[in-house]
């Protein structure tokens, strides 16, 4: 119950928007920034923001996608094997459910807790929200921050739609700067980034209670026969492919289908 209430806290101190005074003297600086809700001002960004609203809107929501880039990127159509793009798998998989992707490049946890707050999720009722976040975080805060980060974002998926089913998925593994450099083309053995977002996820599964809370770890899916992150799978070592996006939509599937009750 003590892991639970701390990231409640968090998340209702930012639904509430307290002040110092009334924390009892706790500042707005000794709090990480990966919970405290952001926007982002870029033209690109706002519009992708009031176009997720527009569709919101239109209603038919079952499912909805949260997160970064990696996410972002199932809308992207390919041209060839290895680019950025899970469009066709989107299509096939998760198109006919009435699903609505709210993945936005580069964004950390802060920026996900604005857009929730700011509309993307108001008058809907999904069966199921999928999260993956936290990867963009890693280069600025401790395992511990984007813990609470992930978890301040549950927690405003849960209050403000308390019918919708949360699973919090594993952040993947990522190549460091080192190996994702330009004209590298070997695999990404275990590295500093890569446990620091395995701890990460592993302290904020602790919220997972496996009745409206689960968290899934798939990650296992995008390595090769020696634990390395296969190119085969993320071609730049950070976002999947088209065969990445398959692997990952077969290995989700069965879950898919259970907490949509189908």
């Amino acid at each position: 119950m003590k892991r639970v209430f701390v990231g409640l806290f968090v998340g209702t101190v930012l639904a509430c928007g307290c002040c110092a005074d009334s924390l009892g003297g706790a500042s707005a600086e000794k709090m990480s920034d990966a919970v405290i809700p952001t926007s982002k001002n870029y033209d690109w960004w706002t519009e992708r923001h009031q176009s997720v609203l527009d569709r919101v809107k239109q209603g038919n929501v079952n499912l909805i996608f949260v997160g970064d880039s990696i996410t972002h990127f199932w809308e992207n159509e390919a041209i060839r094997p290895f680019d950025k793009a899970g469009k066709a798998v989107w299509d096939q998989y998760y198109a006919p459910r009435g699903s609505v992707n709210m993945g936005f490049s580069g964004d950390r946890t802060q920026h996900v807790l604005w857009r929730l707050q700011n509309g993307e999720i108001d008058g809907i009722c999904p069966k199921l929200a999928v999260l993956l976040i936290g990867t963009n975080n890693s280069h600025i805060n401790s395992s511990e921050e984007i813990a609470a980060g992930i978890q301040a974002i549950v927690h405003e998926l849960r209050t403000r739609l308390p019918e919708t089913r949360v699973l919090m998925l594993a952040i993947f593994p990522r190549g460091s700067a080192e190996q994702r450099v330009k004209g590298n083309r070997g695999p990404a053995a275990f590295n500093d980034v890569w446990a620091l977002n395995n701890k990460a996820s592993l302290l904020a599964s602790e919220l997972a209670d496996n009745e409206m809370i689960y968290y899934l770890d798939i990650n296992h899916i995008f390595l090769d026969e020696n634990g390395m992150l296969s190119r085969e799978y993320m071609s730049d070592l950070l976002h999947p492919n088209v065969k990445g996006y398959e692997r990952w939509a077969e290995e989700m599937e069965p879950t898919i289908q259970r907490l949509l009750s189908e």
